[in-house]
């Protein structure tokens, strides 16, 4: 099975607009991003824009973008419009969803969830975590908590729930990573129905896909992908490249 990267990138994020052209070093985010995905190597990836400078930008250095309409609602809904205009007639039965404001992700967790994919029939829609960063996040409602059914290894488990709430007792804490591996039926199933109760009062999309009995996976990575939200962020991103000289891409 050789899944479809993409990568949903629109300008209008309400608390930094225009970062997927913000320069890191003397590249925009969302090539960077692209670049770790090519690195993964496990399948075809492009650029699901919203913005035709974003498409401009891709194309320059040398990958493939597609535009999407810009009133789209998620990203989700921006994956699904690319998947059916690149591959109509469904050759490819699994998408990888990355997310484009995550320029150093490792492509090795990329490959993880393309793997789950892969290994787990029963697996509908794979994902990522990572260990708690510190025991602040327990009761952090911006650190999303996935809720796993771990496998003997300690290295992929089954999610029975996802929150924003503390978690208490013993035994690990699992922040999910948003890096979503979708079969082509899921994805279809999940766009098409509306938000589910707990959807909305937790404010977790994946949420909607326990719901709809979706099966989803995580795979365990070591550490958590630096994300770009905010200003803050972004000068910490570039902070990083700066130290990371010379520049790599696996």
């Amino acid at each position: 099975m050789q899944p479809l990267v993409l990568i949903p990138a629109r300008l209008a994020a309400s608390r930094l607009p225009g970062k997927p052209l913000a320069l890191i070093g003397d590249t925009p985010m969302i090539v960077r991003v692209w670049r770790q995905a090519m690195a993964a190597g496990v399948g075809p990836v492009a650029v699901a824009a919203g913005d035709t400078e974003i498409v401009e930008a891709v194309e320059v250095a040398g990958g493939r973008a597609v535009m999407t309409d810009p009133a789209l609602p998620s990203g989700s809904d921006r994956i699904l419009a690319a998947l059916r205009e690149i591959d109509p007639q469904a050759r490819h039965e699994a998408v990888i969803n990355l997310q484009g404001d995550m320029p150093f992700v490792d492509s090795r967790i990329i490959a993880a969830c393309a793997k789950l994919l892969a290994d787990r029939k029963a697996c509908d829609i794979a994902t990522v975590v990572t260990p708690e960063a510190s025991l602040a996040d327990r009761s952090n409602p911006d650190v999303v908590k996935a809720v796993l059914a771990m496998e003997p290894d300690g290295r992929s488990g089954r999610a029975l729930y996802f929150t924003r709430s503390t978690l208490f007792g013993e035994g690990a804490v699992w922040r999910h990573v948003g890096i979503y591996g979708y079969r082509r039926a899921a994805l279809e199933a999940f766009n098409a129905a509306p938000p589910s109760p707990l959807e909305r009062r937790e404010k977790l999309e994946q949420l909607r896909a326990l719901e709809l009995g979706l099966s989803i996976w995580a795979a365990v990575a070591d550490t958590a992908p630096l994300s770009v939200d905010t200003p803050a962020d972004l000068e910490a991103a570039r902070a990083f490249a700066a130290a990371a000289r010379p520049e790599t891409h696996a």
